[in-house]
């Protein structure tokens, strides 16, 4: 990396990291925060951060949040984010975990959905290594022994979704929870040292070269290969090199390297707005836009992976596309959560699910 570059990129990141600390986390603290249930809510006002209606609170929430603070080094508001996910949406009749509970924080809709297990399973590692906690390596341990016996499909995949009871599934294998467990399963490894998450590993992104990679180009589709009215999103393209480069030989026999490598490529090229650097929601097969939403999160992604991959090019790149992301999607009370492609806000409120993204990424940026 040229030292100016270095040094340009460096500063930036200091800013991004200065509006987290100082915008954001303290949002969650706050009115963000329901202090009696000690649960987040699930989304605040732009401009007052005052809570919305509450309809539910969920466990991915929750769990998302739960990891931001781990990280953020904040232990008394972890734990409390830990003790509340486990007394609100720990099923003790069947095991699992409930996607969401009411107001009053009884069970809502008790679906068990592998996308809630997988950031269970994913926050407690990182509360797990902050703390030491031995509640926290439990839950890791028999999360992840649930998932495996009951989440269970085909040919290594796992099912998005089944019945409270686990009896049957609800929704079959899709990329995106798939993706969230690759993410647990290096968290749980990377803080336990047990080799079993090493295996799941394995077998799991061998499962998802298999069945949703898009041959033409390396893309890793949101539904399996074959099915109707399918799409690519630039936002996990990125999402997913980064995974992959982490884990390392652990998903060499995956594949999944060599296409992400084509897949980044093909979502910078048709996904990523020349002139503003947004990072579009969807694109069809052939790479012409099918959502032009521009998501934070995507936006996010798109600069962990360009400093994951770290060629000149994307150290150049990257000097260019931070204060892009600054300048349309961060503001004095907080972020946009969706803009249009032109820059009008598509969504106002801000959830409580996106610090996690913002802190995946910052991390990823050079000091």
């Amino acid at each position: 990396m040229c030292m100016s570059i270095d040094r340009t990129i460096a500063a930036e990141a200091a800013a991004l990291r200065a509006h987290y600390v100082q915008t954001i986390l303290p949002i969650w603290r706050g009115r963000g925060f329901n202090s009696t249930s000690q649960l987040p809510y699930e989304a605040v006002g732009a401009s007052d951060h005052a809570p919305l209606p509450v309809t539910r609170y969920r466990a991915m929430a929750c769990a998302r949040q739960l990891f931001v603070f781990s990280q953020a080094g904040d232990a008394a508001h972890a734990g409390q984010l830990f003790h509340a996910m486990r007394r609100y949406f720990h099923d003790e009749k069947h095991g699992g975990w409930f996607y969401s509970v009411d107001a009053q924080g009884a069970p809502l809709d008790t679906t068990k959905d592998l996308y809630t297990h997988a950031f269970v399973i994913f926050a407690c590692a990182h509360y797990a290594a902050a703390t030491g906690d031995r509640d926290a390596l439990r839950v890791i341990d028999e999360t992840a022994s649930l998932v495996q016996m009951r989440f269970a499909a085909h040919d290594g995949l796992l099912h998005a979704a089944l019945e409270a009871d686990f009896s049957s599934p609800r929704t079959g294998p899709l990329q995106n929870p798939l993706m969230h467990l690759t993410e647990a399963y290096l968290a749980a490894y990377e803080t336990t040292g047990e080799p079993g998450y090493e295996s799941a590993l394995a077998r799991l992104t061998e499962a998802v070269g298999r069945h949703f990679v898009h041959a033409p180009t390396g893309a890793i589709a949101e539904l399996p290969i074959g099915s109707a009215d399918n799409r690519l999103e630039p936002g996990h393209q990125f999402e997913w090199f980064y995974l992959v480069k982490r884990a390392g030989p652990v998903v060499r026999t995956s594949g999944l390297e060599e296409n992400l490598a084509r897949a980044f490529e093909f979502a910078q090229r048709h996904g990523v707005d020349s002139q503003t650097g947004g990072v579009c929601a969807a694109l069809d097969e052939n790479g012409a836009i099918k959502d032009a939403t521009q998501r934070i999160w995507a936006q996010t992604e798109y600069l962990r992976a360009l400093a994951t991959r770290g060629t000149a090019q994307d150290w150049e790149t990257l000097a260019l596309q931070i204060p892009r992301f600054q300048v349309r999607f961060l503001h004095a009370r907080g972020w946009y959560e969706c803009l249009s492609p032109t820059g009008e806000v598509a969504r106002a409120d801000m959830p409580s699910t996106t610090p996690y993204h913002l802190a995946t990424a910052y991390a990823a940026l050079p000091v």
